[in-house]
């Protein structure tokens, strides 16, 4: 079986699933975008999970009354497959004329679902994290600089100034990269916290726009984030957090960290 973008339903017209169909999930293995990154199959550099934000979810009560909700996935970095989006969308939706004898019976099968075709363990459970209030960092967004490059990143922009160190956390809503098969726009607020040298903020934010024109999914976004500022400005501790803005009824989250780093709070941005 071929786990490709191309080989899945991502980007083509599908019909609207009518039953219960768990064969709808598509998962992508990670490691052939990490070989591409540089990143070691047996010696991940980096914790974390892929936070999904689901506004669409209904199934049906024992009754056959209708039931809505939301829900937050969580899905282990150290997982051998990411999910795509797509299928997730499908999948859920092929939840919405089934019938579950206890709302605890949707998550475990949610979970179960989830878990076997990412690999690994995937937590599921109602509900959403709060909106963000006052930002966690410091905007590099206004900075007085000029730029002209676009696309593929360019991890050379990157650099630090081994002489004064800090600890900080810098925040960009300017990330944009687009799907790699549809080539429709993914828009986020990228969060980088940090011990260590400082980082050149004027070059941090032309490496995050050279993003713009670039094709990858999400998590590998955020893992090329963290490949490349840990190799290009050496930081003791690193944490980079993504959040995308709402696709199909889906947002997804990414966090990598060293293993040193707190997990972030969970919250939504208002973009999404």
């Amino acid at each position: 079986m071929n786990n490709t973008p191309q080989d899945s339903s991502l980007g083509r017209e599908v019909a609207y699933p009518a039953h219960y169909d768990p064969t709808l999930l598509f998962p992508i293995p990670r490691q052939g975008a990490r070989d591409e990154i540089g990143i070691a199959a047996d010696a991940l550099p980096f914790v974390g999970h892929d936070r999904w934000h689901a506004y669409e979810l209904s199934w049906l009560d024992a009754r056959g009354k209708p039931r809505v909700a939301t829900a937050t996935l969580t899905v282990p970095c150290a997982s051998p497959c990411l999910i795509e989006s797509k299928s997730l969308k499908l999948y859920l939706n092929s939840l919405n004329s089934t019938r579950f004898n206890s709302d605890a019976a949707v998550l475990e099968r949610i979970a179960t679902d989830l878990s076997a075709r990412a690999g690994a363990d995937v937590g599921v459970a109602f509900g959403l994290p709060p909106m963000a209030g006052a930002p966690e960092g410091e905007s590099i967004d206004g900075l007085d600089v000029e730029i002209d490059h676009y696309g593929p990143p360019r991890a050379e922009f990157l650099a630090a100034d081994p002489e004064v160190q800090v600890d900080e956390t810098l925040l960009s809503e300017l990330l944009k990269s687009n799907c790699p098969v549809t080539g429709q726009p993914d828009w986020a607020t990228v969060v980088i916290h940090y011990r260590g040298p400082r980082i050149d903020r004027v070059e941090l934010l032309r490496y995050l726009v050279s993003f713009r024109d670039h094709a990858e999914f999400h998590e590998q976004c955020v893992e090329r984030i963290f490949h490349d500022v840990m190799a290009h400005c050496r930081p003791a501790s690193l944490s980079v957090e993504a959040r995308y803005t709402r696709r199909g009824g889906l947002d997804i989250n990414p966090w990598r960290a060293t293993a040193d780093m707190s997990v972030p709070p969970m919250k939504r941005d208002v973009r999404q």
